[in-house]
């Protein structure tokens, strides 16, 4: 069993928009949907080898918790393909990964697709928890009299919805407000948050030119009429400068803050998808693996503290669990939730204090090389639905791997309620 190699043959994701625009009336469903048909066609790989889907997402539909059931169904899969949705927050489509891998890797399958699909623009609209105590009862009454004594109890104030919260429960802080407090205590200053998001835009935007991210992207066409075909990402701004940058207010903390909306990764809509083997099976069928996974770990620090720094904690932990160094990584796919959450990570990841605090060594995890990291761009430029990003950075981190014939790769994702993810991919 430990002899085996998970294979990374291929992956594809939808075009990220700007949640409420493009596809303001697709589902997460319908995106997932795109991408696995997109993903099953590009690979010509047979439907029935595919021994199980599991799909990422953060924010389910109640008419289909079960994304990965419905994208599986819809997509082309057998209905006798088991699929199953996960949950961890923005690196839910990297644990998705992972459990397929971890699958393959005791022998339970041979092939296996993993992914997540986010549409935030259809996020589910909740009433207060007393109106639907309220027409329960009205429900359950026995005539029409009783249901309308119990509906004559609600009050204006049991009509206003409520729309699921970006934010922490255990704390009751967003995520902004979260990498604003990041920034402030590590002392990140605004310039260097906007230099970050400068540079995945500059990136993304020459990886959008040269064709290196369009080869990765499906069309999606959208309703009702399904004649409007969405064929690129809606957010990067190509003419993006430091002094646009610049002119934005603090959204966060209007004040002192330095978080803004240009130094920050926008809510958006997407799915993404990666067809995983068993290295035997992928020679078996001819197959050449991007790259194959040689390792993953998953962490957690005190959301009360500083939220987005399981990264810091992961990486090393995958580095020491591979056997290798940061040094040893040709590139690094960093998720961007926030230019101040990079930042940080990265300032942790070089510091001594970090390393002989929160790891218990001398040294310091590594320098992070900048012209290594993100070279296609990251969320800031391209969007970040929170249940895809994991499959799109390890997607991209794999076929730039095969382009620059590189050894190692390091994907990290910051998530909710503090943890983290990391992994090592090899060539």
């Amino acid at each position: 069993m430990n002899s085996r190699r998970v294979a990374i043959v291929d992956g594809c994701r939808t075009p990220f928009a700007r949640s409420g625009t493009v596809y303001r009336d697709l589902t997460a469903v319908d995106l997932g949907k795109a991408c696995v048909r997109e993903l099953l066609e590009r690979t010509e790989v047979d439907p029935g080898r595919v021994g199980a889907l599991v799909m990422g997402q953060v924010v389910p539909s109640v008419k289909a918790p079960n994304l990965a059931r419905e994208v599986g169904l819809g997509a082309g899969l057998p209905k006798a393909t088991p699929a199953r949705t996960v949950n961890m927050a923005c690196a839910s489509a990297n644990q998705a990964i992972a459990d397929v891998a971890s699958s393959i890797l005791m022998g339970h399958l041979e092939a296996g697709i993993a992914g997540g699909a986010e549409s935030l623009s259809d996020v589910p609209i909740l009433h207060s928890k007393r109106m639907a105590q309220i027409l329960v009862q009205a429900q359950k009454a026995r005539s029409l009299g009783a249901r309308l004594a119990v509906l004559a109890k609600l009050r204006p104030r049991d009509f206003v919805p409520q729309a699921p919260a970006i934010a922490e429960p255990s704390t009751g802080l967003t995520m902004g407000q979260s990498a604003e407090k990041m920034a402030k205590e590590n002392g990140i200053t605004r310039e260097e948050q906007d230099e970050i998001a400068l540079a995945s835009h500059r990136n993304a935007t020459a990886a959008t030119e040269d064709g290196r991210l369009p080869a990765e992207i499906c069309p999606v066409r959208v309703p009702p009429g399904y004649d409007v075909t969405v064929r690129e990402d809606n957010l990067l701004r190509k003419d993006a400068s430091l002094e646009a940058l610049a002119a934005l207010k603090p959204v966060f903390d209007r004040r002192w803050g330095t978080v803004t909306a240009g130094n920050s990764s926008a809510l958006t809509d997407g799915a993404a998808a990666v067809l995983l083997m068993s290295e035997e099976a992928a020679r078996a069928e001819g197959r050449e693996a991007l790259a194959f996974v040689k390792g993953w770990a998953v962490s957690a620090v005190d959301p009360g503290g500083q939220l987005l720094m399981g990264p810091a904690l992961a990486v090393p932990k995958v580095l020491e669990r591979c056997g290798l160094g940061l040094e040893d990584m040709g590139l690094i796919e960093m998720h961007e939730a926030f230019g101040a959450q990079v930042a940080s990570n990265i300032q942790a990841l070089e510091s001594e204090t970090w390393a002989r605090e929160r790891l218990g060594r001398q040294a310091p995890v590594g320098r992070v090389d900048r012209e290594k990291l993100n070279v296609c761009g990251s969320s800031i430029a391209l969007g970040h639905p929170f249940g895809a990003t994991g499959a799109r950075i390890t997607t991209t981190l794999a076929h730039e791997m095969t382009r620059r014939d590189t050894k190692y790769g390091l994907v990290s994702v910051c998530a909710q309620g503090g943890m983290g993810f990391a992994m090592v991919l090899e060539r």
